[in-house]
């Protein structure tokens, strides 16, 4: 089972999802001002990974989808990344850069699958 981390720094607080395995599968789209405010964006995660729909930006001509969505897109660097939007278009998640297009769709349905369920865990330091 997956479970988010909650780490304070002196910027604020910020979260990390992480699959059952122990790897970071998505972070925090920003620094939060307060641990509230950090766990209403998990809670967003939470509503809005299962139902969000997946936007292939890599794909020349590709249709635009309605938030909640997952983008999937190309980084300068060329490495596959995916970003949730919520309902109001803010970006809530992102990902880690992928060399295969494959393994950020599978990245896409980790959080789809840990993120509803996964136990909140605040980490020291």
């Amino acid at each position: 089972m997956g479970k988010f981390t909650i780490k304070q720094s002196d910027a604020g607080f910020s979260f990390n999802l992480k699959a059952g395995n122990g790897e970071i599968i998505a972070a925090g789209s920003e620094v939060y001002a307060s641990k509230d405010a950090c766990e209403n964006g998990i809670e967003s995660v939470r509503k809005n990974a299962p139902i969000a729909a997946v936007e292939d930006q890599t794909v020349e001509g590709f249709a635009e989808e309605k938030h909640p969505k997952f983008e999937l897109y190309k980084d300068k660097a060329g490495e596959f990344r995916f970003r949730l939007k919520a309902t109001n278009g803010q970006t809530i998640a992102k990902s880690e850069g992928y060399t295969a297009k494959a393994s950020c769709k599978n990245g896409i349905e980790s959080v789809r699958k840990n993120a509803p369920d996964a136990r909140v865990e605040e980490l020291e330091g």
